[in-house]
């Protein structure tokens, strides 16, 4: 019996890296389109900071924004955007990245954006602001796809907006009307090209049938641009039938000539089967190349590399100048997903597994889980939601992770009970007590022999930190939760500084302080072995406040120092940790006589306090006490 087909392997760079850098690499734009040329020099000539370029697929927005890219003097940077974007951290990160590359500065900017996603509009949204406010170069970012963000991501994007300096420009483009654009016309600081500017007249199409050989008579030229209504990819699409045809009249017979997915047959059905099967199968894919193709195609003969099929296939977009990545042109991927549905919609599943299984292999298990959700394959999106929950957490990104934890569904999720943990985790580190608390009590009465997929020793132990953090059944039972997770967790355990942590709390909490500041050490210790920040800042705080309370006021200056660095370094402001580090802090500058430097701290809490809640009460009370005293 044959085995899996085997998984290839990209190197030597990892291959979110690659990614990364296919989504910020300014596209080269397509010879075979018309110039765009005019547009692009209105647009530059204006004094309009924002340019917004808004119409429906095959009106060649990208390319006009490649266009112009190449022949923009200024800095310029590029952010493709995709539906997993919509994330207010994720969309202000790569948007510092593209700044920071094409200009060179503030190259501490893109660590910035990695804040609590809270804190996007209030922090993050304003610091990127300010960076392109103080730009010593005039630039021009383009942002490509604009219509996959939601709400929170459009409202940070106009944040941002907002600092955008005279002489420099963004440059939008999308589907959908951009929800920033009304306060800019308004103010007269929007530029709009929209589907009367990008349709194409009579002399463009003569061009375009030119390129594919084929001489259009001016009053042909004229007919065809008329039924196409000057729709790019649809005079595109047009000369190609005209030259299988050998006959510039066939453009404009037929009843139905020119309804999309019958044009698109046309061009499909003329390519051999195993060129059509590779098509349909690799439409599954957001971003694709020749390694990620073959693990598709599977025992299937795969026809050519993407490069050369880029040379015969006008709808096979290049998303980097190496051309190692590709994607399709939105329409035709939609057109090829039909036919998948239509020929192997049985197949559909397997192909979502096949991608998920290279990525993995890849190093790179968030793509993985993109898939697998769309896939029947619950169990190994589990294992990977819960490996990646925190972290994803601790990078800032609550709406990936949120998204994830509602695509499997709360059954799946329920029938996970180390997944239901994790959804309580998230709600009660983001300041969502009432999710807490319904997951809580849906975890009370569960139980759960497998293998857990967060990394703690059991199901059991993972619930017992839970409840032992949102002290839910009182002080004492808070202590017997913690020391059943101590026992359980192992030394090695990437959970035993937290465990510690907890017993910490839970002897503070009944007023054994030698146990808890011999806890809340051992933890941090441990904490800052395995890089757990967050539990390292809190613990140290706990135990600067100890050596406060018993006027060892130089050995609290020290652990301070450490946690507030730690803040600085690795963006967690506004995290439920932060808040007591800042109380504490505004309490050591009050000691000190430094009642300027004691305002700011307690302004810093006070803009954290919002995710620290009544559901992590040893925090949140202790937070509020430090900030009333």
């Amino acid at each position: 019996m044959p085995g899996p087909p085997a998984v290839s392997v990209v190197a030597p760079l990892l291959l979110d890296e690659r990614l990364l850098d296919a989504k910020l690499s300014i596209p080269l734009a397509r010879p075979c389109f018309v110039s765009r040329g005019s547009l692009i020099a209105d647009a530059t000539g204006s004094d309009c900071r924002v340019v917004a370029v808004v119409a429906p697929a095959g009106y060649g927005k990208t390319n006009l924004l490649a266009q112009w890219a190449a022949d923009e003097p200024r800095s310029s940077g590029w952010v493709s955007l995709d539906r997993f974007d919509d994330d207010p951290v994720a969309l202000l990160t790569l948007v510092a990245a593209a700044f920071v590359r094409a200009t060179g500065e503030a190259s501490d900017l893109i660590a910035d954006m990695r804040v609590h996603s809270l804190a996007t509009l209030g922090r993050a949204a304003p610091r990127l602001a300010a960076a392109l406010r103080g730009s010593a170069q005039s630039f021009v970012l383009f942002l490509d796809d604009l219509q996959v963000l939601g709400p929170a991501a459009s409202d940070v994007l106009g944040v941002v907006l907002r600092g955008v300096p005279p002489g420099s420009q963004v440059v939008a483009a999308s589907r959908v009307a951009q929800p920033h654009v009304p306060g800019l016309r308004a103010a007269g600081d929007v530029l709009e090209i929209g589907v009367r500017e990008l349709a194409l007249g009579a002399a463009a199409a003569q061009q375009i049938f030119r390129q594919a050989n084929i001489e259009l008579t001016p009053e042909l030229a004229s007919a065809v641009t008329a039924r196409t209504e000057g729709w790019p990819v649809g005079l595109h699409l047009a000369a190609t039938i005209a030259h299988d045809a050998h006959d510039a009249s066939a453009v404009i017979v037929g009843n139905d000539r020119y309804v999309a997915d019958y044009l698109y047959g046309e061009s499909f059905a003329a390519l051999p089967e195993t060129t059509r099967m590779f098509l349909r199968r690799t439409a599954v894919l957001d971003h694709m190349c020749d390694e990620l193709c073959s693990a598709l195609m599977a025992d299937t003969p795969v026809p050519n590399s993407l490069r050369d099929l880029e040379s015969s296939n006008v709808f096979l977009i290049p998303e980097d100048r190496t051309r190692k990545w590709y994607r399709y042109h939105a329409l035709y991927r939609e057109f090829l997903l039909d036919e998948l549905e239509r020929e192997e919609a049985s197949a559909v599943p397997r192909l979502h597994q096949l991608a998920a299984g290279w990525y993995e292999a890849n190093s790179s298990p968030a793509n993985a889980i993109e898939h697998l959700l769309q896939s029947p394959d619950h169990e190994r999106c589990v294992s990977l939601v819960g490996s990646l929950g925190l972290i994803t957490y601790q990078a800032g990104e609550l709406a990936t992770i949120r998204r994830w934890l509602t695509a499997l569904g709360d059954d799946v999720v329920e029938s996970c009970p180390p997944l239901g943990v994790l959804s309580a985790w998230i709600a009660v580190l983001s300041g969502q007590p009432l999710e807490a608390e319904r997951w809580r009590g849906l975890l009370d009465t569960v139980t759960f022999e497998g293998p857990p997929v967060d990394g703690t020793a059991s199901f059991a132990s993972g619930r017992a930190m839970l409840q032992a953090a949102m002290c839910a059944n009182g002080p004492e039972q808070m202590l017997v939760d913690a020391c059943l997770a101590l026992d359980a967790e192992p030394s090695w355990s990437v959970w035993r500084d937290f465990a510690l942590s907890m017993a910490a709390e839970a002897y503070l909490t009944a007023g054994d302080i030698a146990a808890a500041a011999d806890y809340f050490a051992q933890a941090s210790e441990r904490a800052g072995m395995v890089g757990n920040n967050d539990v390292r800042i809190r613990t140290d705080t706990q135990l600067a406040l100890i050596h406060m309370d018993q006027g060892r006021w130089s050995e609290a200056a020290d652990l301070l120092a450490g946690a507030l660095d730690a803040i600085r370094d690795f963006r967690l402001n506004d995290y439920a940790s932060a808040v007591l580090t800042f109380a504490a802090a505004a309490r050591m500058a009050l000691h000190r006589g430094d009642l300027e430097q004691a305002d700011r701290e307690l302004t810093r809490a006070m803009r954290a306090r919002p995710v620290c809640t009544y559901v992590m009460p040893t925090v949140a009370l202790k937070s509020r006490l430090s900030l009333a005293g």
